[in-house]
């Protein structure tokens, strides 16, 4: 009997783990470069019922068949195709326009190629590099930059902003402290001023935009305010000129967050977390009356 109870219980807790995912894509649907959660349930692994020494004659053991004992919420994938790219006209906003193609691969909506031989290939995609607190390079696609007092530019969380150099883009007006806000952007991720001349940072080169290419973004684990680092053994290298990456300035790429299907998912969440309940409930039930009814027989 009591099996049954553990298997509602663990469809309870991956359906509460599924409303998480879902309702923190709600919460994010307006941040700019947000990528979509999607919760992943996995049954526990299936076991053989057989009956044994049913009889007499019976052999010891006769098999049944197979059961699987609960569910599981396994992992969060998210959803790496690229979001509405939107005007916004501000000259600190910026958007990747990422194209990369892997040779032999046709990919589909999802950015997923599956081979003849099984095998699941993603799309490459390009990102932001910055800085987090801790001196770390993380990733990003919130391109809402801004420039503090120090001419240093940063993102909306305060973190710096990485260069091809792999230090933090400084835009200072020549010979003062005053930072650069008439600049524009080319296509490859290169600082100009005013006249179109390249923007010369403190090592003496121009400054770059350094855009990460990310071989397998499925390897990229959240840590929160829109970064993602690296697993051990991912894959990244600077963005080259025949990765077909281009930087737009005075845009911004939304979430690619679907509001209408976040809401069905999660009243189909809510709706098999009561019955998962429902279903212990009458477990209750059941061992009250074998306890203080049948017990006392």
């Amino acid at each position: 009997m009591l099996r049954g109870l553990y298997t509602a219980a663990s469809g309870m807790i991956a359906q509460q783990r599924r409303h998480d995912v879902v309702t923190n894509n709600i919460a994010n649907i307006n941040t700019p470069g947000f990528k979509q959660g999607n919760a992943i349930n996995r049954s526990f692994p299936e076991m053989l019922i057989a009956r044994t020494r049913g009889g007499e004659h019976d052999p010891l053991s006769v098999p049944i068949g197979g059961i699987h004992t609960g569910v599981m919420a396994e992992e969060n994938v998210s959803l790496h195709a690229r979001g509405d790219i939107v005007e916004t006209n501000n000259p600190f906003d910026f958007a990747i326009l990422s194209d990369m193609e892997v040779p032999g691969a046709v990919f589909d909506a999802s950015g997923h190629y599956v081979g003849e031989d099984g095998q699941r290939i993603a799309r490459p995609q390009a990102f932001f590099t910055v800085l987090n607190a801790q001196g770390e390079q993380r990733y990003s696609l919130n391109g809402k930059f801004s420039v503090n007092a120090q001419g240093q530019m940063i993102d909306s969380e305060g973190n710096p902003v990485l260069g091809r150099d792999g230090q933090p883009i400084v835009l200072l007006e020549p010979g003062t402290d005053l930072p650069i806000v008439n600049f524009r952007i080319t296509n490859t991720g290169l600082f100009v001023d005013a006249d179109g001349e390249p923007i010369i940072g403190a090592s003496g080169e121009p400054v770059n935009l350094l855009l990460t290419r990310i071989e397998n973004p499925n390897q990229l684990v959240r840590e929160g305010n829109g970064l993602y680092r690296l697993n051990d053994g991912g894959q990244a290298r600077p963005v080259e000129a025949e990765d077909r990456v281009e930087v737009r300035q005075g845009f911004m790429e939304r979430s690619n967050v679907d509001a209408a299907q976040s809401m069905v998912d999660m009243m189909s969440a809510l709706r098999a977390y009561e019955a998962n309940q429902k279903v212990i409930q009458f477990y209750d039930r059941s061992m009250d009356k074998a306890v203080n009814e049948v017990g006392r027989v």
